[in-house]
């Protein structure tokens, strides 16, 4: 690494002192740049925000009243001589890397990507660089996805066989991306969408973007009999608590990468994993950093010690791992923090 580097950590996050700004910080500042909605990377508190424009309504939603603005993808902005610009994460909608140009040099900050098209969002694309900073949240080769097609018919299979036992199939999955994900490809020839307060008004949001199929608010007045044999999207928050009560008899189900592990599942307390992930596999991870061509490696949340010392040792790159306070899909409970406000 350079002994000045173009982008620092810091005690309120990814610096770029030639700008005097910061990438997703996660204490206050005067000017964030900002990747993503989840709640790990924007943060309340900053004084300006700059992101994508698709990612503009989403903190909005979250954050209330906030000084922000939007750029499209690929459009360059100059802050005191270093060029930024906003290019495709294929994490969630409104996803971003942030590509940082100075004197020559360039660096990418990935936030949080993965490779596979979704369908809800804008594909990844790598981009060139120097030195790429990425999460590896499932940075360990035991973390392999299968397409997406193929855990979508898992799931819609599930669903249709809970339906036959006059179950309510409750899915749970966070309410910003992944929520939106299942919504959109759930088979809803026979059965209906139902929503939480945090997913239904997360994805009123996201439908000025995408288009969905029909999916309706639990209310108070929601009765037990409407739900039996459909589908419910709620965020992890909601397992175990009173307001499952509505939907008995009822069968459970988390959509994550974590799947991948058994006891995942049983320590959540729930009848079925599937294995479908916001982030990039141990494949993914590996494809894009060769497509950047990038000579420095540093890896962030997740296995980053572990993925560091791979890259060096066995792909030759100098790579190092930095400790931040994003947290991948560790997020549980603070995802939906507000999961019964306006703020969700």
């Amino acid at each position: 690494m350079s002994r000045e580097p173009l982008l620092k950590f810091t005690e309120r996050g990814i610096y770029c002192s030639a700008a005097n700004v910061y990438l997703d910080p996660w204490k206050p500042v005067d000017k964030a740049l900002i990747t993503h909605g989840h709640a790990d990377h924007s943060r309340w508190g900053n004084k300006r925000y700059i992101t994508h424009l698709d990612n503009l309504p989403i903190i909005k939603h979250r954050l209330g009243e906030i000084n922000a603005s939007g750029v499209n993808y690929d459009e360059s902005f100059n802050i005191n001589g270093v060029t930024f610009s906003f290019h495709p994460a294929g994490h969630i909608p409104g996803s971003s890397q942030i590509r940082v140009e100075h004197k020559g040099e360039v660096w990418v900050f990935t936030g949080d990507y993965k490779t596979e098209n979704d369908g809800i969002s804008v594909p990844y694309e790598p981009i060139r660089c120097n030195t790429f900073i990425t999460e590896c949240t499932f940075g360990l080769p035991a973390f392999k996805w299968r397409d997406q097609k193929d855990i979508m018919h898992d799931i819609n299979t599930w669903c249709s066989q809970n339906n036959k036992e006059g179950k309510t199939s409750v899915l749970f999955a966070y309410s910003l991306g992944k929520a939106q994900r299942l919504i959109k490809h759930l088979d809803t020839s026979q059965m209906k969408i139902y929503c939480h307060g945090a997913v239904f008004k997360m994805t009123e949001v996201l439908k000025e973007l995408i288009n969905f199929p029909d999916f309706t608010l639990i209310t108070r007045e929601t009765k037990k009999e409407e739900l039996i044999g459909n589908i419910v999207i709620a965020p992890p928050s909601a397992h175990g608590s009173s307001w499952m009560r509505k939907l008995v008899p009822y069968a459970t189900a988390s959509a994550s990468g974590w799947m991948t592990f058994r006891g995942a599942r049983r320590r959540r307390a729930i009848d079925k994993g599937f294995v479908l992930s916001d982030h990039c596999d141990w494949d993914g991870l590996l494809s894009s950093i060769e497509a950047t061509r990038c000579e420095n490696v540093i890896t962030t949340h997740g296995y980053q010690e572990i993925f560091a010392r791979y890259l060096r040792e066995e792909k030759g790159l100098n790579a190092i791992s930095e400790r931040t306070q994003y947290e991948g899909e560790n997020l549980n409970e603070q995802e939906d923090l507000s999961t019964n406000t306006s703020n969700t």
